[in-house]
């Protein structure tokens, strides 16, 4: 069976990530249990970053990789927090302090109409580090900000996203429906259609 890292040091990437992928036949093996510490994410953009991180764990790893980079993109901050979102509080934020900066940030812009945001997120797939054609996919999840948690579910922002055709946060949805419509459930499901291609 063929190892796979997992180029992600956030528990809840992780978690959703392992879930997602339990049906391919990889092994998957987590970038801790190597002692890979997570990549300087200096890139621009969800891509830039995810090829980083990726490129990191399968060079010092010798094997495949998988990196998720992602965040929640609000319109009303021009696509902030964006690949802010996991340290947009400071340097080792938590999910509640993120949450906070981002409901005291927002408060300006609350009115009438919803603050429409999405999530966004992009997984890449290297067969190693140099690999000059990896496979990159990307799923968004589009959503409104509310004004308060709801939900205990999920992790990061989830408890702020609103889905109107649901009806609930994120963090109310079941975690296999989240899972199947998420960004990083749509996503996923572009990496195994392009892996099945790879692979015939």
């Amino acid at each position: 069976m063929q190892k796979l890292v997992i180029a992600t040091g956030n528990q809840g990437k992780l978690h959703e990530l392992q879930t997602l992928l339990q049906d391919l036949p990889y092994e998957l093996i987590t970038q801790k249990q190597l002692g890979i510490s997570d990549a300087d994410e200096t890139g621009l953009t969800f891509v830039e970053n995810a090829l980083i991180k990726a490129r990191h764990a399968a060079a010092i790893s010798g094997l495949p990789a998988l990196a998720d980079d992602s965040g929640l993109c609000v319109d009303a901050m021009n696509g902030g927090p964006g690949i802010y979102s996991a340290r947009y509080a400071g340097p080792g934020a938590k999910d509640g302090t993120n949450n906070d900066k981002l409901l005291t940030d927002l408060l300006p812009f609350r009115g009438e109409q919803p603050l429409v945001a999405r999530f966004v997120c992009v997984l890449v797939y290297l067969r190693h580090a140099n690999d000059p054609l990896p496979i990159i996919c990307q799923g968004i999840w589009q959503g409104e900000i509310l004004p308060a948690l709801r939900g205990s579910n999920g992790f990061g922002y989830d408890p702020l996203f609103w889905l109107p055709e649901h009806g609930c946060s994120s963090a109310e949805l079941e975690p296999a429906l989240k899972n199947r419509i998420s960004h990083r459930g749509q996503a996923m499901a572009q990496l195994k259609a392009a892996l099945d291609t790879v692979n015939c």
